[in-house]
C-alpha cells in the first residue's frame, strides 16, 4: 500500500460518477480489438506494479541511509504533480467530447478553492503521518497495516456517502481489519534495532491515523463530486487531482521551513551513507516514481474502470513486502504472511463487491438504451 493514496485511490474516488456517465454511451457501441489500446493498458499496470513499490522502497531507502526529515518524504510523493499536467492534455487528446447534458451552473470560484483547500490540507496531514509510519515500522508491516485504508474508506462512506454494507463489504472490513490488528498486537517480533518500542508505537498509531484519515478524505471527495461538482468529466477528475497536489505541495514546504528541517538538508546529504549523488538520485526517483505510478493508475481507469484499476493494485500488495525482505531483511514470520493473506483476500473481496456493482450498472445502462431505441 502506497504512502501517496493521494493519488492512489482518490482518483479512483473522483473518477466512479465519469464512468458512470462514460459507460451509458458506450455500452452501444460494439466491442472491438485494439491493440493500441491492450499496449496502453499493459504500460499502464507496469506503472502500477513496478513503479508503486518502488517509491515505497526508496522512501525507506533515504530513512536507512542518514535521511531524518520527514517533510522530505512527504514532499516526495506530492511534488512530482506536474507530470499529471502532461498526462491530462495527452490524456484529452484522445478523449471523445462528453456527452454529459447537466448544463447546470457550476460551482464558484470560491467554492472550487474551498474544496481544493480542505482536500488538499488533508491529503498534507495524511501523507506527513503516512511518512513517520514508515520512518518507524517495516516496511513490510507498514504497507500491510496501510491496507486498512479500505476498511476506513468503506466505514466514513457508509455515513457520508449512503454505501450499503453487503455481505462482500463486511467480508471485507473484517479481513483488512483482522490483518492489521495481527500485526499491531505483535509488537514483540516486528521491533526493529534501531527503534525504540515507544518509536514503534508511534509509527503504528501515525500509520493507523493516516488509514483512517484516507478512508475520510476518499468519502469526502466522493460526496463532493456527488454535490458540489455538475460535470463529471476527466478534465474536471484532473484539474481537482492537481491542485490538490499543489495546495498540498505547499502546506509541505511550509512545515518544512517552518519546522527548520531544510537547515539539515545539506549536511544531511553530505553525510548520506551512499554519496550524495546517490542523495539527489535516491530522492528525484521517488518523487517521479510516485507520479508515474499514479499515471499509471489514472490511466488504467481511464482506459478500463477503477474495477480493473483496483484489482491491480490488489495484485501488487504483496510485492512490498517480499522486496523489503530481500533489500531491508525485513522478518516475514507465520504471522505476517498469514496478515498478506488476509489482506489479499479482504482486497479481493472489496474488488469483488465494486466489480458486481458496475456490472449492475452496466446492464441498467443497457436496458435504458434498449428501451430508448424502442420508443
Amino acid at each position: 500500500m502506497s504512502v501517496h493514496v493521494s493519488s492512489d485511490q482518490i482518483l479512483e474516488a473522483s473518477l466512479i460518477h465519469h464512468e458512470a456517465t462514460e459507460s451509458s454511451s458506450s455500452s452501444s457501441v460494439p466491442q472491438t480489438k485494439n491493440y493500441k489500446r491492450w499496449f496502453r493498458l499493459s504500460i499502464y499496470v507496469f506503472f502500477v506494479l513496478f513503479c508503486q513499490p518502488l517509491a515505497t522502497i526508496l522512501g525507506r531507502l533515504y530513512y536507512e541511509n542518514g535521511g531524518e526529515s520527514t517533510y522530505v518524504v512527504t514532499l516526495l510523493s506530492l511534488i512530482g504533480f506536474p507530470v499529471l499536467i502532461l498526462f491530462s492534455f495527452f490524456s484529452q487528446t484522445r478523449q471523445p467530447k462528453s456527452t454529459d447534458t447537466n448544463f447546470n451552473q457550476p460551482p464558484s470560484f470560491i467554492t472550487l478553492a474551498s474544496a481544493y483547500m480542505c482536500t488538499g490540507l488533508l491529503i498534507s496531514a495524511n501523507v506527513y503521518l503516512y511518512a513517520i509510519g514508515l520512518l518507524y515500522l517495516p516496511v513490510s508491516t507498514y504497507s500491510l497495516i496501510s491496507a486498512s485504508q479500505l476498511a476506513f474508506t468503506a466505514l466514513f462512506s457508509y455515513f457520508l456517502n449512503s454505501q450499503k454494507f453487503t455481505p462482500f463489504i463486511v467480508n471485507s472490513l473484517l479481513l483488512l481489519t483482522v490483518s492489521s490488528a495481527l500485526l499491531v498486537v505483535n509488537t514483540e517480533s516486528q521491533a526493529t534495532t534501531h527503534v525504540s518500542r515507544v518509536q514503534y508505537v508511534i509509527g503504528l498509531v501515525c500509520t493507523i491515523g493516516a488509514s483512517a484519515g484516507t478512508g475520510l478524505l476518499l468519502s469526502l471527495i466522493q460526496l463532493l463530486f456527488k454535490k458540489v461538482f455538475k460535470k463529471h468529466t476527466s478534465s474536471v477528475v484532473m484539474s481537482m487531482t492537481i491542485y490538490q497536489s499543489l495546495v498540498a505541495s505547499c502546506a509541505v514546504l511550509i512545515g518544512l521551513f517552518a519546522s527548520g528541517e531544510w537547515k539539515t538538508l545539506p549536511s544531511e546529504m553530505r553525510n548520506y551513507k551512499l554519496g550524495q549523488v546517490w542523495y539527489v538520485v535516491t530522492l528525484s526517483s521517488a518523487a517521479v516514481s510516485w507520479q508515474v505510478y499514479t499515471v499509471g493508475l489514472v490511466g488504467l481507469i481511464f482506459e478500463s474502470s477503477s474495477v480493473f484499476s483496483n484489482s491491480v493494485t490488489a495484485v501488487g500488495l504483496p510485492i512490498v513486502p517480499v522486496v523489503a525482505v530481500i533489500v531491508f531483511n525485513d522478518k516475514l514470520d507465520a504471522m505476517k504472511i498469514f496478515s498478506i493473506v488476509l489482506a489479499i483476500c479482504g482486497f479481493l473481496s472489496f474488488v469483488y463487491q465494486h466489480y458486481l456493482d458496475e456490472k449492475k450498472l452496466m446492464t441498467c445502462n443497457t436496458n435504458y438504451v434498449e428501451d430508448d431505441a424502442q420508443i
